[in-house]
């Protein structure tokens, strides 16, 4: 395979429209193969060195911590979170196992947790004795923001003995040759703003089927409050991650080349290509398509649907973030994309309309030699 320089030219022509029409005040995108940065740049009010808060894309770090603690034998997938955490084993949570956690399926996908709270342990730990389950463990999958994470930063923190930062920092993103990109205070992120007109009713009705989304615990009040320097600085292991597009992009590099064996390959395997979780979304009937802390793309045709456009491979991973933050590796191309913007979109047509567009573009990047 060789890079189709044609192809990235209109990659990035796409990427920077909305910013080039004054919706978005900055974004940046990066593309990357063999593990190296392809392309990588930035328009607007940014240069290269800006950085952003990606919100979930961040779960892909914190999973990574996990990845390397499975392979040293710290975590058992199958134990209940509370042999870990005794905290967590109140108001009928003592079942809840660490795989659950990680796919989505563990019954609290909106237990609230105030990002200066869960800086300690002991905040984490006094509002886990407190969250109940809104249904049964492992009947079925809805995303949980940033609660599930909450609890796998405190379990890394147990078994390693080491704040959960640190442990993302020295096992994930040192290895794969990364700038600290959570808990970090350096750098702060790209200000955050509220940008477009929401859609209407009619255009929501056309394309989703329904006349609004509820989107839970994602307000845009939230994904203000993690631009915070406060929240930057605790790093809120769901969604509070800062770093620039070509971080996420060469992360994703890491995953499918696996740099200095910087997790046990065994692991890798298996968070790279098995899925654990196929059930359907309880509110939206979508496939989970989930693997061990990432997604995967599928060949059920809705790769669009989870974030990685319409032209990847059906084993891509990736896990994106609010408001149109793109990440994913394809280990069928080779190809990785990272892509970040500070401007959150009201509109919920435009936004995924977005992601498809620049992602299918990314994906098909390459060509035969």
């Amino acid at each position: 395979m060789t890079i189709d320089h044609q192809a990235v030219q209109r990659l990035l022509d796409r990427a920077r429209r909305e910013v080039d029409e004054g919706l978005l005040p900055s974004a940046q995108v990066a593309l990357a193969y063999e593990g190296e940065l392809v392309a990588f740049e930035a328009y607007g009010d940014a240069d290269l060195d800006t950085r952003y808060v990606v919100y979930s894309a961040t779960k892909a770090f914190v999973a990574g911590a996990v990845w390397a603690l499975l392979g040293d034998g710290l975590i058992d997938l199958t134990l209940p979170v509370a042999a870990y955490v005794p905290e967590f084993g109140t108001n009928g949570k003592e079942a809840v196992t660490v795989e659950q956690v990680m796919l989505h399926t563990s019954g609290f996908p909106s237990a609230p947790m105030a990002a200066l709270d869960g800086a300690t342990s002991a905040g984490r730990c006094a509002a886990f004795e407190k969250w109940r389950l809104n249904w049964a463990p492992g009947s079925t999958w809805e995303y949980h923001p940033t609660s599930a994470h909450w609890v796998l930063a405190e379990i890394i923190e147990r078994v390693s003995g080491t704040d959960f930062r640190t442990v993302v920092r020295e096992r994930v993103t040192d290895p794969a040759g990364l700038p600290c990109v959570l808990g970090q205070t350096e750098f702060l992120a790209a200000p955050l703003s509220v940008v477009g007109e929401p859609a209407t009713a009619e255009e929501m009705l056309a394309v989703f089927g329904v006349s609004e989304i509820d989107v839970g615990e994602v307000t845009d009040e939230l994904l203000l409050a993690l631009g915070s320097p406060e929240a930057q600085a605790v790093g809120v292991p769901g969604g509070g991650g800062v770093m620039r597009a070509s971080d996420l992009a060469l992360y994703y590099q890491a995953i499918l080349h696996n740099p200095g064996q910087m997790w046990d390959p065994d692991v890798l395997d298996d968070v790279r290509g098995h899925v654990r979780n196929h059930l359907p979304e309880r509110l939206t009937g979508l496939p989970a398509n989930r693997t061990l802390g990432l997604i995967q793309a599928g060949d059920d045709g809705k790769a669009n649907l989870r974030g990685m456009g319409r032209t990847v491979s059906p084993s891509a991973i990736g896990h994106n973030g609010a408001k149109g933050q793109i990440a994913w590796g394809d280990p069928t191309t080779g190809l990785s994309l990272g892509y970040c913007t500070n401007g959150l979109d009201t509109n919920h047509v435009r936004v995924p309309r977005r992601t498809t567009a620049i992602a299918s573009l990314a994906a098909v990047c390459t060509t035969p030699s």
